[in-house]
């Protein structure tokens, strides 16, 4: 078995495990217990976990496992604020982003977020604003890095010229979606926003030239890449992938992108999820995946994959862009 890799974020204090374990499913969205499921995946390595106030209970089912175990110290959180309400209002705002804070800092049972995100962008609140906000929150000791989840890079660009410009902290993680899977349609709805696919080809660039962190979110395409459908199993996707995965990646190109990940990885002599995880790390990005399972063998063979060398060729096939 391979082990776990990690790499230092600015202005968060513990090295960063490649691979979060998220949090944006059962049993935490109910706040259920999940305190053997994390001591597993803490056991493999696993040091960071991603979550969010609009997760539900997760924060709580994340926060009693911290408390029972006194590990706070030994982890990295990363949550994040100011996601739209249920009527689709936006709420980047300071009294949104320290309400959000307030709670889930409750929650999660400590005083200290080591990675605070927006959740969501408003294009119509001024990038500088923001900027102040989080640079105001770091100086009261409240949180670590920041940054945003969904956002263009273009506003994170914006937002790091101001930063500059003013001698404040800059964004320094970004949590995009991105996999090999084409996020083809909003998921979700409301903002998404990814960096895959063959139209996000300059977002990329962007990422690499500055080796901004990307924290990558339905990293196996919401189970499209996680080994449990077949890429001739194209009339029957609605047995193995929820609605969502379904709007977001189900498409005839990302049915092609399996079927060479099946063949990848019979040569290799890996899984699919394999190839799809090394896929990413294989892409010249400052990649951390975010990736959910309940059980610890799946999770180890992530971590594996991790030392799965692909090169250029095999990457540009995989993604479609030779024959």
């Amino acid at each position: 078995m391979s082990g776990m890799l990690y790499k230092k974020i600015p202005y968060v204090d513990r090295p960063v495990s490649r691979i979060l374990y998220g949090t944006a499913a059962m049993p935490f969205l109910d706040g259920g217990d999940g305190n053997a499921l994390f001591d597993d995946m803490f056991a493999l390595g696993v040091n960071t976990f991603d979550t969010a106030r609009n997760y539900k209970a997760a924060e709580a089912s994340l926060g009693r496992w911290i408390d029972a175990r006194q590990n706070r110290e030994e982890i990295v959180i990363l949550s994040k604020c100011g996601h739209p309400d249920d009527s689709g209002k936006k709420r980047v705002t300071e009294s949104d982003m320290r309400e959000d804070f307030r709670t889930s800092a409750e929650y999660l049972r400590t005083d200290f977020i080591d990675i605070y995100l927006l959740h969501r962008d408003d294009p119509e609140v001024p990038v500088g604003e923001i900027v102040e906000i989080f640079n105001a929150m770091h100086e009261e000791g409240k949180i670590g890095a920041f940054g945003g989840s969904n956002w263009t890079y273009r506003r994170i660009e914006e937002a790091n010229e101001y930063a500059y410009a003013h001698r404040l902290i800059p964004f320094t993680v970004s949590s995009p979606n991105f996999g090999l899977a084409d996020q083809v349609r909003d998921p979700w709805g409301g903002g998404c926003e990814t960096i895959s696919g063959p139209s996000h080809k300059r977002d990329r660039e962007w990422y690499a030239m500055h080796e901004m962190p990307v924290v990558a979110y339905s990293s196996l395409g919401r189970g499209l890449f996680s080994g449990k459908m077949k890429s001739v199993d194209a009339d029957n996707v609605d047995k193995y992938l929820d609605a969502v995965a379904i709007r977001g990646y189900v498409c005839a190109e990302n049915m092609e992108r399996l079927r060479r990940c099946e063949i990848l990885a019979e040569k290799k002599n890996c899984l699919v999820p394999q190839i799809a995880m090394a896929y990413i790390h294989a892409k010249g990005l400052n990649c951390f995946a975010v990736v959910n399972t309940s059980s610890k063998k799946r999770m180890q063979q992530n971590i594996d994959a991790l030392h799965i060398a692909l090169t250029k060729e095999e990457t540009d096939w995989l993604d479609l862009e030779s024959e």
